[in-house]
């Protein structure tokens, strides 16, 4: 009964650090003190409701065409931002590639997640020559450059929307793997890890309850400037012909086209690399708002 009572005891004491610990729930409170998490998030939540309401929002069909119509400037004939090559409205064609610019932001930065966060969590915990092993194949993988890494597996894989996330998802785990590491090497030595340890507590009950929770703060800002730059390369491969294929609309795609035209119809680019500076300046802005607020009051904790 008195070591029933023991454990009982230092698992209080184990909850109770870990309340404490730096972890996510603390700097979720202090979102709103921040004007660049206001001011992104702002901007983000005006691109996620256009991809949400896109069927209300937009005025015309993405997808039909009329030739008699085609490159209109701005304001013409009921076309609020004019119209592409083949006489679609402009205004609705962005407005839906947001969907599959948030669709392929999320779900390859999502992969990464779970791959960086496991390769993390297993290399910081275990350490040794595990650690090793999958540090090394980091190092392997941060030794090519990115974008083209990403364009090698699309090319690869053929273009699509799938493959551009898959590819896009293999190749941004790493900045996961290590951030989550360092982060374990030092939760692990914490008191509240050791008393798990002592109650008997198995490696996947400490992994998962104990030491994952406080990893969560740097990993969602990690998440939340790859959404950035998830954004960005899905744009780059569209636009080099290796993304989003035709007729679906993808502001890469549509900017690529509209270089052809940048003269006579200059909107055709313009629309389409402001639709992705805003998206991407509203994650930046996040991202770096959220940073700053976990380097100036979690650490401080």
């Amino acid at each position: 009964m008195e070591l029933s009572n023991q454990e009982v005891h230092v698992e209080k004491q184990t909850n109770k650090q870990l309340k404490r610990a730096p972890g996510i729930r603390d700097f979720f409170d202090h979102l709103t003190q921040s004007k660049s998490v206001l001011f992104g998030g702002i901007l983000v939540l005006i691109v996620v409701i256009c991809a949400i309401f896109a069927p209300i929002i937009s005025t015309h069909d993405p997808y039909q065409m009329n030739m008699a119509d085609r490159l209109l400037k701005p304001m013409q004939k009921g076309h609020l931002l004019g119209t592409d090559q083949y006489g679609r409205d402009l205004f609705t064609r962005i407005i839906y590639g947001a969907r599959v610019s948030l669709k392929v932001g999320l779900i390859s930065v999502g992969l990464s997640m779970v791959i960086g966060v496991t390769l993390g969590l297993i290399s910081g915990y275990y350490g040794g020559w595990l650690d090793s092993i999958i540090m090394r194949f980091v190092d392997i993988v941060l030794s090519f450059p990115v974008l083209l890494l990403a364009i090698a597996l699309v090319a690869a894989l053929g273009p699509g929307i799938e493959n551009v996330i898959l590819a896009l998802g293999l190749v941004y785990w790493t900045n996961y793997a290590r951030v989550v590491r360092a982060n374990v090497l030092a939760i692990k030595e914490e008191e509240y890890i050791q008393a798990a340890k002592t109650i008997g507590s198995n490696d996947f009950r400490i992994i998962f309850y104990n030491i994952l929770p406080n990893c969560l703060a740097p990993v969602v800002v990690v998440a939340t400037l790859g959404l950035g730059v998830a954004i960005v390369s899905e744009a780059t491969l569209s636009f080099l012909g290796l993304g989003i294929q035709p007729p679906e609309s993808s502001w890469g795609w549509t900017l690529a086209f509209g270089m052809k035209f940048i003269r006579e119809s200059p909107h055709l680019s313009i629309y389409p690399g402001l639709a992705i500076m805003i998206t991407v300046l509203g994650f930046n802005l996040l991202g770096d708002g959220i940073r700053d607020l976990t380097d100036s009051k979690l650490k401080r904790k």
